[in-house]
């Protein structure tokens, strides 16, 4: 597989201060990798520097062969970067179907595809973002960004604060968009077990730096190391 996403060397934070230190990893095009660790130690702030708002000390990222890591976000946006952060970011004031249809790009990814993907956000169409449930929200943040049909998406926390049931919804959503979609995904997110069973590759931050990496599915059978790493109750 071609590879999308390059990271060399990458130091990264807010002002003077160095968050993220000599962080480096490749992803192919098709693969979704789980960026997990502890609270803290620099999970976001990563995506963030992939997306462009923070500031960048040394080191490069790459997507398709381009070297972004100096375009500001919203061209980073325009080359392929979809982005669902923990705020959602929705248009609290327009109908479900409006904050689909205002971003939506050409694209395989349009509403109707957005609608079989989440059911529940059809049966909600006509209601503004403020009348959904926080899941609702959270399906519709993820299907703004689909509808800009992005070479790589990124998920900050897509579980956090959501019912189990929801959570499950969301989970096989994602599931579908990696294993059959073959969507490119860099995906932070506290359920690790369960998020490491749907993606390829898996990276383990600590104090800013990477302190494991390998595919998922081998980090998944390894539970001394998701206990080290992330404890127990993380690990569940």
């Amino acid at each position: 597989m071609a590879e999308l996403l390059r990271i060399e060397a990458l130091s990264a934070g807010y002002g003077q201060a160095v968050v993220v230190s000599g962080i480096g990893f490749a992803l192919a095009a098709g693969q979704s990798l789980a960026l997990l660790g502890r609270n803290g130690v620099g999970k976001t702030t990563l995506i963030n520097t992939i997306i462009g708002v923070t500031r960048r000390h040394e080191g490069r990222v790459v997507l398709a062969g381009e070297d972004i890591s100096t375009l500001p976000p919203e061209r980073r946006a325009h080359l392929g970067i979809g982005w669902v952060p923990q705020e959602r970011n929705i248009f609290r004031s327009l109908s479900v179907t409006e904050n689909l249809t205002a971003v939506a790009r050409p694209g395989r990814w349009d509403p109707e595809r957005v609608f079989a993907l989440f059911p529940r956000l059809r049966e909600r169409r006509n209601n503004l973002g403020n009348q959904l449930s926080g899941g609702e929200q959270q399906m519709l943040a993820i299907g703004r960004a689909l509808v800009l049909n992005p070479k790589l998406l990124l998920l900050d926390e897509p579980t956090e604060g959501l019912a189990p049931i929801i959570v499950e919804e969301l989970l096989a959503a994602l599931k579908r968009l990696f294993r059959e979609e073959g969507l490119s995904a860099i995906v932070i997110e506290q359920h690790a077990r369960k998020i490491l069973d749907l993606t390829d590759e898996a990276v383990i931050l600590e104090r800013g730096r990477i302190v494991h990496a390998a595919p998922s599915a081998r980090l998944l059978a390894e539970p001394a190391q998701l206990e080290r790493y992330l404890g127990l109750n993380a690990a569940a």
